[in-house]
């Protein structure tokens, strides 16, 4: 998706009518760099009633903006509270090819090929026991307008809790898969990357293995995507990496739970042995990596030996604006919904 015009959103802030996400397009960072974005500040304002509603204007996850601001409010933070906005990263340590997805930081990159840029959008995944799988795998259909057959688990466990579901859910604008899929050949093809009629549920672990975006964004996926699209899952809560310039990054998300009651910001994370070369090797600064570590912040901090940095300084003002200043910027189908 082409981002709108400056002209263009102002006006549609001014009007208060930014309701839906925007793709965001980063450019690509040059061979050998793999940060990019700036994270930006936000005052909650009067009419800003929950956080998902801050986190779909900005294109990012309710999770991610309450790893970077663990003080605040979970569900309705007060007004006047001035919150980070999560939109600088690091790319995930893959080919920067097709679709990737990194379950622990609940974002999907696509890089358009021929085009020096890389598309991050929000998503939901597989809750606990229904975990979305890591895999490599392809687009292997492109499904506008899906029915949705649920599958026996989903509507045993509908039943459980008194909601009887219909054997079909005609195309439209109550079925849960949205008005988009692209059906992944992984299992018997019964993983998605759709749409939801529950809007809410992008950026939490509450799918029963697909992975839901936001209408737009699903849309904007769907016109680019061909079929034969390499599909990438990792889960990988923690990022490093050293720039060309030198600078050491490490970016911290909370691990997805394993069992029931387990908190992420606490919970063990199990380092690979590159890992603990990028911890021992001499530019890095244990105390700074043993911090960010700990904290979990979801976004790139500095971790260079003695360089006093504890993070990235880059932070942009969208104070009362209701746009990212980023994006102003520049057939029957039986799934596992």
């Amino acid at each position: 998706m082409k981002r709108a015009s400056l002209i263009t959103l102002l006006l549609l802030g001014s009007l208060n009518a930014l309701h839906s996400a925007w793709a965001v397009d980063y450019p690509l960072p040059p061979a050998g760099s793999r940060l990019i974005g700036q994270n930006q500040t936000y005052t909650v304002q009067e009419g800003d009633n929950k956080l998902q509603t801050i986190a779909r204007r900005f294109n990012t996850a309710a999770q991610l903006i309450l790893e970077a601001n663990n003080t605040i409010a979970p569900v309705n933070p007060a007004p006047g509270t001035a919150i980070v906005i999560p939109s600088q990263m690091l790319l995930p340590d893959t080919p920067r090819e097709g679709i990737v997805v990194n379950l622990a930081e609940l974002r999907l990159y696509y890089f358009p090929p021929g085009e020096n840029i890389v598309q991050v959008y929000p998503l939901g995944i597989g809750q606990l026991g229904l975990e979305t799988p890591v895999t490599t795998t392809r687009v292997s259909q492109k499904i506008p307008n899906p029915t949705w057959t649920p599958t026996a688990g989903i509507r045993a466990r509908s039943l459980a809790q008194g909601i009887k579901l219909p054997p079909v859910v005609p195309a439209g604008p109550n079925n849960p898969l949205g008005r988009f899929a692209l059906r992944l050949g992984v299992g018997n093809g019964e993983y998605l990357i759709h749409g939801t009629s529950a809007p809410d549920s992008v950026g939490l672990r509450v799918s029963s293995g697909c992975m839901r975006m936001n209408a737009p964004d699903i849309q904007a996926l769907f016109a680019q995507v061909r079929v034969g699209t390499r599909v990438q899952i990792i889960n990988e809560p923690v990022k490093y990496a050293v720039e060309p310039d030198g600078r050491r990054y490490i970016e911290v998300h909370r691990p997805l739970a394993q069992e029931e009651g387990e908190n992420p910001q606490t919970s063990p994370i199990t380092h690979s042995a590159a890992f603990a070369s990028f911890v021992s090797q001499s530019g890095s600064d244990k105390a700074l990596i043993d911090k960010a570590l700990s904290r979990r912040a979801g976004i790139p901090v500095a971790v260079n030996a003695q360089s006093g940095a504890s993070a990235s300084t880059s932070v942009q003002s969208v104070q009362n604006s209701r746009i990212s200043d980023a994006i102003a910027e520049n057939e029957g189908e039986k799934v596992t919904q």
